[in-house]
């Protein structure tokens, strides 16, 4: 029997590199998971084929906040209620803060941060009812003021960690949870978007500044979401736990 048998879990971003890890972590654990991501992701069947597993997709635009709402409550009504809701659904573009516009900022803050409270909110009704819930929200290593043209990015990330503490005092009256993840330069497909050719400079520029010395991959953030996910974590809550390999 898996840690996370019999509960539900939404996670957020689930097609992307983190959020694969995710998903197939949580299945392991025998939750029933659904993952979320845009209602236009293309070979959605094939990508969660791939992980083996039987998983419920739910196409959601977090762009679109008072849609996005009404949909998970309808959604948490008709499963019972989610167990666990992990935020991990994000976007990120580099480049000078001064280039961009602020609808460009504000969409960034929207759909990384914006959508984890409006979710959290949707989630946590069914949470209250059974004086059971965990929320993980996925913050950020750049939190440490360590890297430029990601200003609304880290923006973000840090209304992610606001909601994180603010949250947990709200919602532990109710026993639910409420923590972060903040995971290091993970191994992923946006590293080749971002500094393509320069790739190889980036794994070194990471591996210099780390304490271990192996880049962090997918899983080990999945295997952390676990553990505040499952009863052994059952008295952690407001924290923001970082896997970045000793930064």
């Amino acid at each position: 029997m898996g840690l996370l048998t019999g509960k539900t879990v939404l996670i957020t971003g689930a097609l992307g590199t983190i959020g694969r890890a995710l998903v197939a972590r949580y299945c392991e654990e025998g939750a029933a998971v659904i993952a979320s991501d845009r209602p236009d992701m293309e070979n959605v069947d094939t990508t969660l084929a791939k992980l083996g597993m039987r998983i419920r997709y739910f196409g959601c635009d977090l762009n679109e906040l008072n849609t996005a709402e009404a949909a998970v409550i309808a959604l948490a009504e008709e499963v019972g209620g989610v167990d666990v809701l992990v935020n991990n659904a994000a976007f990120v573009v580099n480049k000078p803060h001064e280039e961009f516009s602020i609808a460009e900022y504000e969409e960034e803050i929207r759909i990384n941060s914006s959508a984890a409270f409006v979710l959290s909110r949707a989630c946590s009704s069914h949470m209250k009812k059974k004086r059971y819930g965990k929320i993980i929200n996925l913050t950020s290593l750049t939190l440490t003021g360590n890297w430029e043209g990601f200003v609304p990015y880290v923006a973000s990330k840090g209304a992610m960690y606001g909601l994180v503490k603010a949250m947990a005092r709200e919602l532990g009256h109710h026993g639910i949870n409420v923590n972060g993840i903040s995971p290091g330069a993970v191994v992923s497909e946006a590293e080749w978007r971002h500094f393509g050719e320069r790739r190889d400079e980036y794994h070194r520029w990471i591996l210099e500044r780390q304490s271990l010395k192996r880049r962090i991959e997918p899983i080990d953030i999945a295997n952390l979401a676990i553990f505040l996910s499952s009863p052994q974590a059952d008295l952690i809550t407001g924290q923001d736990i970082r896997c970045d390999g000793g930064w």
